[in-house]
């Protein structure tokens, strides 16, 4: 899970300037073993927003359902990592 929450936290532009470990988010700094993507939809939401470009959950979730049969936050998490890693290997 925290190989692919930095996988997220990088792909938000979260990285820290200053330190390896570290992620700078817009409510305070956190070290890798506290990022709650996996776990959290306060935290996976703006991810899924953030890939289907839009404000508009439902166009995000159409994005995603390609990668997974979206059913829950587990299934959300899959299917927005394996969309991270096809984009950073230049298929989206």
């Amino acid at each position: 899970m925290e190989k692919n929450n930095k996988l997220i936290a990088e792909f938000m532009g979260s990285k820290h300037p200053k330190y390896e470990d570290m992620y700078r988010l817009p409510h305070a700094d956190v070290y890798v073993g506290e990022l709650q993507y996996d776990s959290s939809w306060d935290w996976l939401m703006p991810v899924v927003i953030k890939i289907g470009g839009s404000q508009n959950i439902l166009g995000a979730m159409r994005v995603l359902r390609p990668y997974s049969k979206v059913r829950n936050i587990d299934d959300t998490y899959q299917a927005v990592v394996e969309f991270i890693k096809e984009y950073n290997n230049g298929k989206n």
